[in-house]
């Protein structure tokens, strides 16, 4: 399988690099583990579970469309 960065992964370093905020930041905003946003943002998760996305898509502030698209 390659490792393609997916969209959300793409996308979650975006919304992250405009609020200047560390991954280790997001993962705390998120409650989810820090070991799980790297491993979405470096293409080991390329479909983080919805549940998931909705926690990230929170602490960015943005909708888990804008993480899709």
């Amino acid at each position: 399988m390659s490792k393609e960065i997916s969209t959300i992964a793409k996308n979650i370093k975006k919304y992250r690099a405009k609020l200047g905020i560390s991954q280790d930041k997001l993962s705390k905003l998120a409650s989810i583990t820090l070991h799980t946003i790297t491993k979405i943002e470096s293409g080991s998760t390329p479909n983080p579970t919805i549940e998931t996305m909705a926690k990230i898509a929170k602490a960015l502030g943005v909708s888990i469309d804008d993480l899709m698209k």
